[in-house]
C-alpha cells in the first residue's frame, strides 16, 4: 500500500512559487530521506505532509484518503522536530504519555505504550527525570519515544540530529536505524542536510532542488548513476570531480578533449551528433589516482594535503577547472603543496554529462 502519495503538489508564498509540481510516492514501511541544500523546499515539503502548511495546489493522500484540509491531529502522523520540543516541567514519562491523555486513551493503554517505546529506545532509567537532567541525545530519543507512542501511520523527522554534536549524532543515528528494525511496517520520513545520515538509514533518498526533484532512488543508485550534475556533486564527500571538455571522437567509447589540454576516453556511447559538443567529464575522488606516466589524464598544482588518518585528501588546482580537483588516496603521501602532479582515473568508474548537465548514461 502506498502510505504517502504527492501529486502534482506546489506551495506559493503570494506570487512566489517554491515547490514546483512535486509528484512522489513513498510506500508503506519505507524509509524515504529529503536531502538538498539550504532553501531547497525539503522542510516545506515535509510541513506539508504534517499538514503544518498549506498546499497551494495538487493532492496529498495518506493511507490512501485525501488529506489536503484535513488537520495535523487528523493525519495519523507523528513528527519529530530538531528542538525536541518537550515540556520541561514534565517527567519522561509524562512527556511520552502527553498526546496520548490528550487522546483520552485509558491509563493501562498509556502505560503499555509507553513502556513498550521506552524498552524500545532504552529509555526505562530515565522515565522518572525531567529532561533539563537528560543529555541531547537522550532528549532527542524521549521526543522520538513520545512520536512512537502515538502509533502512526508515517512518522516525520524534520533533522532531529542537527543539535547534537558528532559523536550524539552518531549514536542517535544508530538508534533510528534500529527504531526502524523494530518497526519494519511503520512508514519513515525523514529530513536532513547530512549525506550520511541519508547514504545510512535511507531505502530510498529524494534528492531536492529549488523546489524540483532532481532524482530519486537508492542510495547506492544515487551514488553510482546520478542523473544530472546537481545530484553528482551533491551525494558524496568528497564531492565529484567535474571537469569540462569537448567531445573529440563518438562511438561506443567517447573521447573527449579536456579543458587544459588532457583527454579522457569513457566507455559511454554517444552518436554523430555530440561531435564538437561541450560537455563534463566527471570522476570521484576515491576512483581517481596519482601519476605522471604517460597515460595520464590530467595534471596540476597541489593546493592542499589533508591528511585525516585513515585517508589523504589531495586537492589540485587545474587551469579552466573551476573548484580543485580531489584525489582520495587510503594512506599517507609525500607529496606537498605546490608540486605539479599527474591523476588518472579508471574508464570504468567516470561519468560524461551533456551541455545541459544531464548523465549520458552506460547501456
Amino acid at each position: 500500500m502506498t502510505a504517502v502519495k504527492l501529486t502534482n503538489i506546489r506551495k506559493s508564498y503570494g506570487a512566489t512559487e517554491v515547490m514546483h509540481g512535486v509528484d512522489l510516492q513513498i510506500e508503506e514501511g519505507e524509509f524515504v530521506v529529503f536531502v538538498g541544500p539550504s532553501g531547497c523546499g525539503k522542510s516545506t515539503l515535509l510541513r506539508m505532509i504534517a499538514g503544518l502548511e498549506s498546499i497551494t495546489s495538487g493532492e496529498m493522500e495518506i493511507d490512501g484518503l485525501r488529506v489536503n484540509e484535513v488537520p495535523p491531529s487528523k493525519r495519523g502522523i507523528a513528527m519529530v522536530f530538531q528542538s525536541y520540543a518537550l515540556y520541561p516541567h514534565m517527567s519522561v514519562y509524562n512527556n511520552m504519555a502527553f498526546g496520548l491523555k490528550i487522546a483520552k486513551k485509558s491509563k493501562a493503554e498509556v502505560d503499555k505504550r509507553v513502556r513498550d517505546a521506552a524498552a524500545i529506545l532504552q529509555l526505562e532509567p530515565y522515565l522518572n527525570r525531567l529532561p533539563r537532567a537528560l543529555s541531547g541525545g537522550q532528549r532527542q530519543r524521549v521526543a522520538i519515544g513520545r512520536a512512537i507512542c502515538r502509533d502512526p501511520k508515517v512518522f516525520l523527522f524534520d533533522e532531529p540530529l542537527s543539535n547534537l554534536d558528532a559523536a550524539l549524532r552518531v549514536a542517535t543515528r544508530i538508534e533510528i536505524a534500529k527504531l526502524k528494525e523494530s518497526l519494519p511496517n511503520s512508514t519513515m520520513v525523514y529530513v536532513t542536510h547530512d549525506q550520511v545520515e541519508a547514504m545510512t538509514l535511507a531505502d530510498r533518498i529524494v534528492v531536492l532542488s529549488n523546489g524540483y526533484i532532481e532524482q530519486v532512488g537508492a542510495p547506492i543508485d544515487l551514488y553510482k548513476r546520478p542523473a544530472n550534475l546537481f545530484v553528482a556533486k551533491f551525494i558524496g564527500s568528497p564531492a565529484m570531480n567535474i571537469v569540462p571538455g569537448t567531445v573529440l571522437k563518438t562511438g561506443p567509447k567517447t573521447t573527449v578533449q579536456l579543458t587544459n589540454g588532457g583527454k579522457a576516453t569513457v566507455p559511454i556511447s554517444t552518436d554523430a551528433s555530440m561531435q564538437g559538443q561541450a560537455v563534463h567529464v566527471g570522476f570521484r575522488p576515491e576512483d581517481m589516482e596519482v601519476t605522471n606516466a604517460k597515460s595520464k589524464m590530467i595534471e596540476g598544482e597541489i593546493s592542499l594535503v589533508e591528511s585525516l588518518g585513515e585517508v589523504t585528501n589531495i586537492y589540485v588546482d587545474i587551469e579552466g577547472v573551476e573548484e580543485p580537483v580531489v584525489i582520495k588516496v587510503p594512506e599517507s603521501t609525500d607529496l606537498k603543496r605546490g608540486q605539479t602532479t599527474g591523476m588518472s582515473a579508471s574508464p570504468d568508474k567516470m561519468h560524461l554529462f551533456d551541455n545541459d548537465g544531464n548523465t549520458l548514461f552506460r547501456s
